[in-house]
């Protein structure tokens, strides 16, 4: 069975930084791409960072160079490294796994809170 589990949400003031954490298990096979979705109070979910087998990124315009997305093959796991952290940024993060023909699989979502 297929699990997806984020961790390193949690509360930071204006111009902090987190590193969000994401370990899927259970997978068999390669993962072709690895990202974070976030989703805000009435707004719809939206792109945050991909990163796909080889290494090529894709950022969101309103997180790019404030954001680094990086994932270690061998332990199936992504990171996001977030860096000037903005009120705006607030969201619920999530995770997902691109297995291509296999599927994909999310995580339960971990919360990010921009406050002072």
């Amino acid at each position: 069975q297929v699990q997806v589990v984020e961790s390193g949400g949690g509360l930071v003031q204006p111009g902090g930084s987190l590193r969000l954490s994401c370990a899927a298990s259970g997978i068999i096979g390669s993962i072709y791409t690895m990202g974070w979705y976030r989703q805000a109070p009435g707004r719809q979910r939206e792109l945050v960072a991909a990163i796909n087998s080889g290494g090529r990124t894709n950022y969101a315009d309103i997180v790019k160079g404030r954001f680094t997305i990086s994932r270690d093959n061998a332990k199936n796991t992504v990171y996001l490294q977030m860096n000037s952290l903005k009120p705006e940024d607030t969201a619920v993060y999530y995770c997902y796994v691109f297995l291509g023909a296999r599927g994909d699989y999310w995580g339960q979502g971990t919360q990010v809170t921009v406050s002072s």
